[in-house]
C-alpha cells in the first residue's frame, strides 16, 4: 500500500511589522523621548519646592542641586541617544548596539528618579501642595519622555500556539507568559559590532576618559550625604549602566581594556590612588581603607572559590588569624608576648601565621568535597571564632585576652613614617585613613598581581581543571589534593595580609569580628555574596563586589531591621537576572546563556 504525501509549502507569513509596547506613532514617539529628554534638563534649572526643609535645596532657579542633579544627568543621557537614534553624526558612536534599548532604559531611570524625588517631596513636606512648578514640569516630561521610549519600535516575539484543551489557567499563564517575553524583547539589544582599532594613544585616552569616570561616580556615590540622594543615585547609576550596556558602549570599553590590559590595571590603581585628594577630610578615606580590606580579602577567596571551586564558608577566619597574629607581636599592652616587631616583620607574621593554619585545615579536609567541605570549612571558622573567645587565662590560656580581644595596637610605621599621624604631601594633607588607604592600595596591587600571575600560571590552569571537573582532571594526571591544598595556603596567606593591616586600623581585635554572618563585613556570608556578586574567577568582579557589599548596608543603615532583607532582596534578583556577575567570566557567562556567541579564543582562567 503506498502512502500518497503532500509536500508541505513554505510559510510565506510576512513577519510583524515592527511596533512599540504603546500605540503612538514611531515618529512622534521618537520625538517625544529625544524631546522629553532636553525638556527634562530644563526643568532641573526650575525649583522643584518651596522649602529647604527637604534636603538637597532644591528651592533655586538656575542652579541644580541634589536630587536634580542625577535627573540632569539622566535627562541629558535620553537626550543624546535620543539624537543618535535619529542618525546625528557624532552620535551614532555612541550606539554600537542600537540606540532604541539604550533610550528606554535612560528614559526609565529619569522617570523613576524624578517620581521617587517627588513622592519624598511630598512625602517629607506634607503633600503635593509643597511642589513648585518645576517638579511638576519634571513629572510631566519624564512621564511622557518614558511613554515616547515605550513606544519606540521593535520586533515582537510570536505567540506559541495554545492548546485548543487548555484550561482557563492554563491560557491565562499563557498570555502572561508572551507579555513577559514582549516587555523583554522591548528592552533587548542586538550584539553590537566589533569595536573599531584605533591608534594606540586614542585608545589609551578613552582608558584614562574612563578611569576619571569611574572616580568621578565612585567619589559622587560615596559621598552622598543623605539618604534620599543615595537611593537616586542607586538608580541613576544602575538603569544609566543599564543604558549603557545595552547601547554597545560597555562591550566596546570591555574590548579596547582588553587590548591593554597591564595599562588599564595601572590606570584602575592611579585612579584608586587619586580619591584621598577628592576628599576634604578623612570621612569617606575610613570607607575606602575598610573596602579596600574587604576586597583584598574577596580577592584572595576567588582564589579559592573562584578558580580552584573550593566552597570555603569559613574563609575570615583566616582574616582573624592574620589580624591576631599581628595584634600580638604590635607592641599592644593587651598581648601577653611582649613583642613590638618592625612593619614588615608584622606583615609576614600575619601572613605566614594564616598560610600556616591554612595547611593545616586545608591537609585534613580537602580530600572531600562539594557540600561536605562546605560544612567542614563552616564549622572551622566557628571553632577559631570560639577558641579566641577562650584563651582568656579563664576557660584556656591566657593568649588573646578572650571576648575583650587585644586592643590599643599602635599604629604602624614604615620608613619612619608614622600612619597614624597627618603629613602634608604638596598642600593637601593627607589623615590617617588615607594613609592606611594608600598602604592597603599597595597590598591590593600586590594580591591582584599574585591573582594574575597564578592563574596564569600551570597551577592556575590546574585549578580551573579541578574546577571543571574534578574527576576528569584526576583522570588527566593532576594531583588534586595537592593542587586544591596550594589554593587553600595561597587564599589564606592573602588574608591575614589584609588582616594585618586591619589590626592596625581598627586598633582593636575581638572575636565577635569574624562571624560567618552579620549585618556588618566583612564576614564570611559577606565575602563569598562579593565573590559571587562581581563575577567568580576575575580580577575586578570581587573587587567591584565588594565595594558594592561594603558601601551600599553602609550608606542603607536608615532601613533598619528591614537592611538585611533589602539586601537578600537585591541579590536574589541578581541571581535571577544575571548570575554570573556584574563583572562575568567569559566561560560561565557562556554557560548560563547558551545562546550567547562563543568567544574565538578563552584565556587560561575562561576570562
Amino acid at each position: 500500500m503506498t502512502t500518497q504525501t503532500t509536500p508541505q509549502k513554505p510559510s510565506t507569513t510576512p513577519a510583524a511589522p515592527a511596533t512599540g509596547l504603546i500605540g503612538i506613532p514611531p515618529h512622534l514617539a521618537r520625538a517625544l523621548a529625544t524631546g522629553g529628554g532636553l525638556l527634562t534638563v530644563l526643568s532641573t534649572f526650575l525649583a522643584w519646592t518651596w522649602t529647604t526643609a527637604f534636603p538637597g535645596n532644591l528651592t533655586v532657579y538656575g542652579y541644580p542641586g541634589g536630587l536634580q542633579v542625577l535627573v540632569l544627568v539622566g535627562g541629558a543621557l535620553t537626550t543624546l541617544l535620543g539624537l543618535a537614534s535619529y542618525g546625528v553624526k557624532g552620535l551614532r558612536r555612541l550606539t554600537p548596539a542600537g540606540a532604541d534599548p539604550a533610550v528606554r532604559f535612560a528614559a526609565l531611570g529619569t522617570f523613576v528618579t524624578t517620581w521617587y524625588t517627588v513622592l519624598a517631596i511630598s512625602y517629607q513636606l506634607g503633600g503635593l501642595v509643597n511642589l513648585e512648578p518645576g517638579g511638576w514640569i519634571a513629572a510631566v516630561t519624564t512621564l511622557l519622555t518614558l511613554l515616547g521610549a515605550l513606544a519606540l519600535p521593535y520586533h515582537k516575539p510570536q505567540p506559541d500556539p495554545v492548546d485548543p484543551d487548555s484550561t482557563s489557567w492554563e491560557r491565562t499563564r499563557h498570555r502572561l507568559a508572551h507579555t513577559g517575553q514582549t516587555v523583554k524583547a522591548a528592552f533587548a539589544a542586538p550584539a553590537p559590532r566589533p569595536a573599531p582599532a584605533l591608534p594606540s594613544y586614542a585608545e589609551i585616552l578613552i582608558i584614562v576618559g574612563i578611569m576619571a569616570l569611574a572616580l568621578t561616580v565612585f567619589t559622587y556615590g560615596i559621598g552622598t550625604e543623605y539618604d534620599e540622594l543615595f537611593v537616586g543615585f542607586l538608580i541613576t547609576a544602575g538603569l544609566g549602566f543599564a543604558a549603557l550596556h545595552k547601547a554597545g558602549l560597555i562591550a566596546h570599553a570591555s574590548q579596547i581594556t582588553a587590548r591593554h590590559q597591564n595599562i588599564t590595571i595601572c590606570g584602575a590603581f592611579v585612579a584608586a590612588a587619586l580619591f584621598p585628594f577628592t576628599q576634604t577630610d578623612d570621612q569617606y578615606a575610613t570607607i575606602g581603607v575598610y573596602i579596600l580590606i574587604f576586597a583584598t580579602v574577596a580577592l584572595g577567596l576567588n582564589i579559592v572559590v573562584g578558580l580552584a571551586g573550593l566552597l570555603d564558608l569559613g574563609y575570615v577566619a583566616f582574616l582573624g588569624v592574620g589580624a591576631y597574629a599581628a595584634s600580638l607581636v604590635s607592641g599592644s599592652p593587651s598581648s601577653p608576648l611582649d613583642l613590638h616587631l618592625p612593619f614588615w616583620a608584622t606583615v609576614l607574621v600575619g601572613a605566614a601565621s594564616s598560610l600556616v593554619f591554612g595547611v593545616l585545615i586545608g591537609a585534613p579536609t580537602l580530600r572531600l568535597r562539594g557540600d561536605y567541605l562546605a560544612i567542614v570549612t563552616l564549622g572551622f571558622g566557628e571553632i577559631f571564632r570560639i577558641t579566641v573567645n577562650n584563651l582568656d587565662g579563664t576557660s584556656g590560656p591566657d593568649v588573646t585576652n578572650g571576648s575583650n580581644g587585644i586592643s590599643s595596637i599602635p599604629n604602624l610605621k614604615i620608613f619612619g613614617w608614622d600612619l597614624g599621624a597627618e603629613h602634608t604631601v604638596a598642600g593637601f594633607t593627607i589623615g590617617r585613613f588615607a594613609n592606611y588607604f594608600f598602604l592597603m592600595l599597595l597590598i591590593t596591587a600586590v594580591v591582584v598581581l599574585v591573582f594574575r600571575r597564578s592563574g596564569d600560571s600551570r597551577i592556575g590552569r590546574a585549578w580551573v581543571a579541578i574546577r571543571e571537573d574534578e574527576t576528569a582532571a584526576l583522570a588527566m594526571g593532576i594531583n588534586g589534593f595537592r593542587v586544591k591544598l596550594i589554593a587553600f595556603a595561597v587564599g589564606a596567606s592573602l588574608a591575614g595580609l589584609a588582616g594585618t593591616v586591619q589590626a592596625h586600623v581598627t586598633y582593636t581585635v575581638t572575636p565577635e569580628q569574624y562571624l560567618f554572618a552579620g549585618t556588618i563585613p566583612p564576614n564570611s556570608a559577606f565575602l563569598l555574596a562579593a565573590v559571587v556578586l562581581g563575577g567568580m574567577g576575575t580580577i575586578g568582579g570581587p573587587l567591584i563586589g565588594a565595594a558594592l557589599l561594603f558601601l551600599i548596608p553602609n550608606k542603607l543603615q536608615f532601613l533598619g531591621d528591614y537592611q538585611l532583607f533589602a539586601f537578600g532582596l537585591a541579590l536574589i534578583l541578581l541571581m535571577r537576572f544575571r548570575p554570573e556577575g556584574l563583572i562575568p567570566n567569559r566561560r560561565r557567562q557562556l554557560e548560563f546563556h547558551e545562546d550567547a556567541d562563543a568567544p574565538a579564543v578563552l584565556g587560561k582562567t575562561g576570562a
